[in-house]
């Protein structure tokens, strides 16, 4: 296997260190570079002492520098400094595969909307490829630009695309509440997630206008077929005290004779043959606790016959299947691996 040179920006926050977690028991893959402007100079293992042996430092951000150790460039930055170095390291002829937001959404104008200033690069937004690979797998092979999709996303857009592209359920009325653990906030200090203040403490926050919302609403709306302008959902996201994971329950109101064994065929034919995908089968609900530490997300489904609605219920790792593993399977893909190389 030949190896790819890999250069991970941003190595110091919560998605950095899982992407060395993950990418230094990888076989096909060679880290030449990690930055980080806080810790510039310090011996990875300073600062994640799990990874003292590997022979690495952290430097400070330069993409002319990046662009001569590497092949392929994972942004773990915020957003809009991401794309400060997607440009550059484009035009090098890297390869980019985005953790941020910055490609994720289509629309410069709802990027304006959600994130109060201009996209800092709409030219590339038609560019990049959306990477979710149980829906965009085809297009992610010849990529240069990936945009790794949200936790939250992840974890509503995978259950309700399969029944939305079915025609099993109705494209409006949906509702998405989903539950993250603290690490979702980043690696930071803020006094919201400290310890005192998030334990023993279940608590919603950003129920209207979370950034994450015009993502979920612009696949799921290429799911069902119709414009994303015309798709409206309730999403409503929640603090846990946990450290990893998130769950989200999606309510969807199904076509008249819809029955939980067609619901069930949608799940096998979208993803049977997924090998990060777990479906649990009908009137079975997911457990955050089966997949933390891993790149699966696992699916349940049942009908609500009193209320008349579609409950679906799924759980994923927020910092692995949900931002970093999603990007490493997204590298297998791009790199021609095996896509479960790294990631079981």
């Amino acid at each position: 296997m030949n190896k790819i040179r890999v250069a991970i920006l941003g190595a110091s926050g919560y998605s950095g260190e899982e992407l060395l977690r993950l990418l230094l028991r990888h076989p096909g893959v060679e880290i030449t570079c990690i930055t980080s402007r806080q810790n510039a100079g310090e011996p990875v293992g300073k600062v994640f002492p799990r990874f003292a042996e590997a022979k690495l430092k952290f430097t400070a951000p330069d993409a002319d520098a990046i662009a001569k150790q590497a092949d392929v460039a994972f942004l773990a930055l915020p957003h809009g400094t991401a794309s400060e170095f997607a440009i550059p390291l484009l035009q090098a002829g890297l390869k980019i595969l985005d953790i941020s937001a910055d490609f994720r959404l289509r629309d410069a104008a709802v990027y304006k909307k959600y994130y109060k200033e201009e996209h800092p690069a709409p030219a590339l937004l038609k560019e990049a490829v959306y990477g979710l690979p149980e829906r965009y797998r085809d297009a992610i092979r010849t990529a240069r630009l990936i945009a790794c999709p949200g936790c939250y996303p992840t974890s509503i857009i995978l259950p309700a695309a399969a029944v939305l592209a079915a025609g099993l359920a109705e494209p409006d009325d949906i509702i998405a509440c989903s539950l993250s653990g603290v690490s979702g906030a980043g690696r930071k200090v803020d006094l919201p997630y400290i310890f005192p203040e998030c334990n023993e403490s279940v608590r919603p926050y950003a129920v209207t206008g979370h950034r994450h919302l015009p993502e979920i609403e612009q696949e799921l709306a290429a799911a069902a077929g119709i414009p994303a302008a015309r798709f409206a959902m309730t999403f409503i996201p929640h603090l846990v005290p946990v450290n990893r994971g998130i769950h989200s329950t999606v309510i969807l109101k199904p076509k008249p004779g819809v029955t939980l064994d067609q619901v069930t065929a949608a799940m096998q034919a979208a993803y049977a043959d997924e090998p990060f995908v777990r479906l649990l089968g009908p009137g079975q609900l997911a457990d955050t606790k089966h997949v933390t530490l891993t790149n699966f997300c696992e699916i349940g489904w049942t009908l609500d016959e009193h209320a008349g609605r579609l409950l679906l219920s799924s759980a994923e790792d927020n910092l692995t299947k949900g931002a970093s593993g999603q990007a490493v399977q997204d590298l297998n893909i791009l790199a021609g691996f095996d896509e479960t190389t790294g990631l079981l």
